[in-house]
């Protein structure tokens, strides 16, 4: 991709103007996959360059060791001597949805998963090694929390289309192409045919057109 002509294709999406902050919407269509097997399904966590919109919330699983970082560092913490306060499914539903991630302690994973697995698993909100958050019981949390708002997940989820958010229309134009061609060139490399998998990519404002991105 060249990223004056991705600029020049960002800016033609700018004509959407809605009372509330629009996020840029990356459409990317794949072909010549077989998605019955696992080693040709998409499924992993980029860091993109640029943050992506507001700041995430985190919640945190913890115990003594780490409990007083996590105070100042996440949105909610849950020390284990609170997990059996948490046997009403509908208030472990109610905190899935108040959280964009959820972060834990690697020695209390067990817990967590026996109290909380069976709400947080299908909503795919337990904490997730490969995004970095199920953490050492000594860490620095600060590091960990500026990433995830940087943090995307690619899933196939069993189509052959790839949506993520890559800006929001408060950032530079550049930022948006930067996120784009870092998320573009590391699909490539996970994609067995890389470019000849992608069958054509659009991106889009939350309530715009999407605008082909062709011979870039």
């Amino acid at each position: 991709m060249d990223k004056n002509k991705l600029i020049e294709i960002i800016k033609k999406t700018r004509n959407t103007k809605r009372n509330f902050k629009q996020k840029f919407d990356l459409i990317i269509n794949l072909k010549n996959l077989n998605l019955k097997k696992p080693e040709e399904n998409i499924n992993t966590f980029l860091v993109l360059p640029y943050r992506i919109g507001k700041k995430i919330k985190t919640c945190i699983f913890v115990d003594d060791q780490l409990v007083n970082k996590a105070k100042n560092i996440c949105d909610e913490v849950i020390h284990k001597d609170d997990f059996s306060k948490y046997k009403d499914k509908k208030v472990i539903k109610k905190l899935a949805q108040k959280y964009d991630y959820f972060i834990a302690q690697a020695n209390l994973m067990a817990d967590v998963a026996s109290v909380f697995g069976k709400v947080l698993g299908p909503k795919n909100k337990m904490p997730n090694p490969k995004a970095g958050c199920v953490v050492p019981p000594v860490t620095e949390l600060k590091p960990l929390i500026e990433k995830l708002n940087k943090t995307i997940k690619l899933q196939t989820k069993n189509e052959l289309i790839i949506k993520a958010i890559v800006g929001s229309e408060d950032m530079k134009d550049e930022e948006i192409a930067e996120n784009v061609l870092f998320l573009y060139n590391q699909l490539l490399h996970l994609l067995p045919q890389e470019k000849n998998n992608v069958k054509n990519i659009f991106i889009k404002l939350t309530m715009g057109k999407p605008v082909e991105i062709k011979n870039v």
